[in-house]
């Protein structure tokens, strides 16, 4: 027999479980599948920048995620190798001045993130189905997709597919949807160090010395995740059994010597090394389908615009689906419009954020030098930190042009 739904989803993740849980609260009939039986560590995005907690609040998740963990951080600290610790962090930026009525970043485990939502989309009264294996699917005016749940093949239709099943998508080739990506320019690790004593655990960090820049995100109870961005050259550098103490001991930085209590921590699970490039979708839809989240397209991960993209995103398709009963692709429309602009803009920061802090040498020591010289006079040299963390439509298109990076990197006329 043949079940039919509202929406079904694919991908039970954080974008396919906010999106599902939204809509059955809304009071839609949604089937949710997910084809893992656990959520792993995969070390994606537990960091929601303040212009991503804002979409929580406005889908209503937000109280959830406090009372799963959320852990606030309210201050930011840029350390670099051409510049005094004290110096750095003299300087600390207060996280609250971004959004009105947020407090700063919010950090929650990826993992416990996605099982919260899964759990409050079955709440809400999806269907939510886990160990599932999708075996067709079907797009167009009447949308299909058979699976294998424990052990019987079902067949479901729908007036609309959502995929929210991530960076490789199968949603998203089936569908005709075509993503485009530039090209990798660094390496990428990152790993959860748990028992660390004497971090400041409000306080988020960044910093560059030799050949590594690095990004902490506290967690609170000692937990922290750490990234890494290194050459591209050094692909197994974090490799094999030993990996995540070298990863731990790349930390160990004179420009920030409080990351000794980090590299004195334990790992708490992988470390996983990928590129740092940014993939997009002009058009995430096609008739019968929607792409939302990574399966849409992310932004190089530098910035840490994943979970921000995916709520931002989730909202926008929600808002759509609630106002009207025209489901049909042109109704999706200004979503890819909105889309297409604030990825366009995360890009151009995304690039300049990894010019800035993730290229190596002297000559990038004195450019970040000289930078923070010029920026004291003029804090315009420094206006993407708004587009990353009060939004990307918060600052003006002047500041996402190849002459804006020009003066950003001291390369104008």
């Amino acid at each position: 027999m043949t079940a039919r739904y509202d929406l079904i989803v694919i991908g039970g993740g954080i974008g396919g479980s906010a999106l599902a849980a939204t809509m059955a609260k809304a009071g839609r009939s949604v089937l949710l599948l997910e084809r893992t039986t656990t959520f792993e560590d995969k070390v994606r995005g537990e960091w929601i920048a303040p212009w991503g907690v804002a979409e929580t609040k406005r889908l209503g998740l937000y109280d959830l995620l406090l009372k799963a963990g959320g852990h606030h951080l309210d201050r930011h600290v840029s350390y670099d190798e051409s510049r005094a610790p004290e110096e750095a962090e003299a300087a600390a930026m207060p996280l609250s001045m971004f959004v009105e009525g947020v407090p700063g970043p919010l950090c929650i485990g990826h993992p416990h993130h996605c099982q919260t939502l899964f759990d409050e989309a079955a709440r809400c009264g999806a269907e939510a189905l886990r160990g599932v294996d999708v075996t067709s699917m079907r797009f167009g005016a009447d949308p299909e997709v058979a699976f294998e749940h424990e052990g019987k093949s079902r067949v479901a239709t729908a007036r609309l597919i959502i995929g929210a099943d991530g960076r490789t998508s199968t949603v998203r080739e089936p569908a005709g949807i075509v993503l485009d990506q530039d090209r990798p320019h660094h390496l990428f690790a990152g790993m959860l160090v748990e028992d660390v004593k004497g971090w400041d655990e409000k306080l988020q960090a960044i910093g560059t010395e030799g050949d590594f820049a690095f990004l902490v995100f506290p967690q609170g109870n000692g937990r922290i995740r750490v990234y890494g961005s290194f050459e591209l050259e050094a692909r197994r550098r974090f490799a094999g059994p030993d990996g995540p103490q070298h990863f731990l001991d790349a930390f160990r930085i004179n420009s920030a010597p409080a990351n000794r209590h980090i590299a004195d921590g334990r790992p708490a699970g992988p470390v996983l090394t990928f590129f740092n490039n940014s993939t997009w979708a002009d058009r995430p839809f096609a008739e019968g389908v929607v792409l939302v989240g990574d399966a849409a397209g992310c932004t190089d991960p530098i910035i840490g615009m994943g979970l921000s993209l995916t709520y931002r995103d989730v909202r926008l398709v929600t808002d759509i689906l609630k106002a009207s009963d025209d489901w049909s692709p042109a109704a999706f429309e200004p979503y890819a419009t909105e889309r297409a602009e604030r990825m366009r803009r995360l890009r151009f920061a995304a690039s300049l954020v990894a010019t800035i802090d993730a290229e190596f040498g002297p000559a990038p020591r004195e450019r970040r030098r000289a930078l923070e010289e010029r920026r004291s006079k003029d804090p315009s040299l420094g206006i993407h930190a708004f587009a990353i963390m009060a939004g990307p439509e918060s600052i003006g298109p002047e500041f996402f042009t190849p002459e804006h990076r020009a003066r950003v990197l001291g390369e104008a006329a």
